[in-house]
């Protein structure tokens, strides 16, 4: 059980700092390579800008779950909890519904990449392993804001 939690407490942040990881490793090689060697690789770029992209999607999740984001949140936190606590409700259905939306327009997507057999230039990578970055940061950012929805909902009945 402790596991559990620690996953779904610090999932997407486990994989932002691998992905940052990487690319700085990636890049390091690169630079390494480049300048002490005089050889450059043909992938690195690549790679690191498709771990970038990744990492863009997830961070979504991220700041979804640690509910960082441009909000007017002082004004919010002067009303009574119970006000407090609709609004963030109507705030969460209405990115649910955003993110449900732009999910189903994600695999779309995802779906004609699979279809066109399109391969990286230089990895020669499948091009829907880059392309489901966004379906994957949607889904995860929907299961963010359905776990916020419940706290919600349960401060809204404790508070009357």
């Amino acid at each position: 059980m402790k596991i559990i939690k620690l996953i779904d407490d610090n999932f997407e942040e486990i994989l932002l700092m691998l992905l940052l990881a990487a690319m700085t490793i990636v890049m390091g090689i690169q630079v390494v390579a480049r300048y002490v060697f005089n050889y450059s690789l043909t992938w690195s770029e690549e790679i690191t800008r498709y771990m970038f992209v990744w990492s863009a999607f997830l961070s979504i999740s991220h700041c979804t779950k640690k509910q960082i984001s441009i909000k007017i949140e002082q004004v919010i936190s002067m009303l009574p909890t119970k006000i407090n606590a609709i609004i963030k409700i109507a705030e969460k259905i209405i990115m649910i519904a955003f993110f449900s939306y732009m999910a189903k327009f994600a695999y779309d997507f995802v779906q004609a990449s699979i279809l066109s057999g399109q391969l990286s230039p230089a990895l020669r990578l499948p091009m829907y392993f880059v392309q489901v970055a966004p379906l994957v940061g949607f889904c995860l950012t929907i299961v963010r804001l359905l776990e916020g929805l419940v706290f919600e909902l349960k401060v809204l009945i404790n508070a009357n």
